[in-house]
C-alpha cells in the first residue's frame, strides 16, 4: 500500500538536479510523484473508524507506535495526521493520542486510495 500508488510521475532531467545525478553516473533523470492530497476526516469518518487511545509518554515516537499498531513504521504519518500533530515536538508527555486501528480503512478515509 504505497502512498504514491497510481499517482502521476514526472521524469525531470533539468540542470537544477545535476548535483543529485553527478555522484551516480547512470542516473539520467529524477522521478517526481504527484503530491497526495490528504483529506481531513469528518466526524462521521472518525466515528466509523475503530480507534484506541494512547497516553503519550517520554520517549514515544510516531514510527514506534505505527510499528506496534500496524506492523510497519512507515505509517507514522497516519497517526500524526489523524491527531493534527505533525511531529513529536507537537506532543507532550500526558497528552492523549488517538490511534486508528484499521490502516486500510483509515487510508481510504484520508483519500490515499
Amino acid at each position: 500500500m504505497p502512498r504514491y500508488k497510481n499517482k502521476r510521475q514526472l521524469r525531470n532531467s533539468i540542470e537544477f538536479y545535476d548535483f543529485l545525478r553527478q555522484p551516480r553516473n547512470d542516473v539520467r533523470s529524477i522521478t517526481h510523484y504527484q503530491t497526495v492530497k490528504l483529506r481531513n476526516p469528518s466526524i462521521s469518518d472518525r466515528v466509523a473508524i475503530k480507534t484506541t487511545n494512547h497516553v503519550w509518554k517520554y520517549g514515544d515516537r510516531y514510527y514506534n507506535l505505527a510499528k506496534n499498531y500496524y506492523g510497519n513504521p512507515k505509517y507514522w504519518w497516519v497517526i500524526a495526521w489523524w491527531n493534527a500533530r505533525p511531529t513529536e515536538a507537537h506532543v507532550s508527555p500526558g497528552d492523549l493520542i488517538v490511534i486508528p486501528l484499521n490502516i486500510e480503512n483509515t487510508l481510504e478515509v484520508l483519500g490515499v486510495f
